[in-house]
């Protein structure tokens, strides 16, 4: 089982969902966070600067089997780009057992 951590743009998050739902990936957690990006210039709007430096984003956590991982992080590639510094990024680890708390079932068939 894998852990996919992703941190988009937050205009790009419905259509990150329907993707993850197309492929049947049903259930995974997101929040709205705040990060720092490489951008170090502002962007002037109607004449008033704006700071880019702190940046809105949604992070998302889905748990997936392995044979999911693929498409899932394809998934997000293609519903999250937009060819555009600030895309953001994605973070892939191990996870060592899960559980379901109802049933205590554990390994593939708790996270499906």
């Amino acid at each position: 089982m894998k852990k996919v951590e992703a941190i988009i743009r937050k205009s790009k998050f419905d259509e990150v969902k329907k993707a993850l739902h197309e492929i049947e990936v049903n259930f995974f957690s997101y929040w709205d966070v705040t990060g720092v990006g490489n951008e170090k210039q502002g962007h002037v709007y109607r004449g008033i600067s704006y700071s880019t430096t702190d940046i809105q984003r949604r992070y998302l956590v889905i748990v997936v089997s392995d044979e999911f991982l693929e498409r899932t992080v394809n998934a997000i590639f293609d519903s999250a780009s937009t060819g555009n510094v600030g895309d953001g990024k994605i973070f892939i680890s191990e996870i060592v057992e899960t559980y379901r708390i109802r049933t205590r079932e554990s390994g593939n068939p708790a996270i499906n």
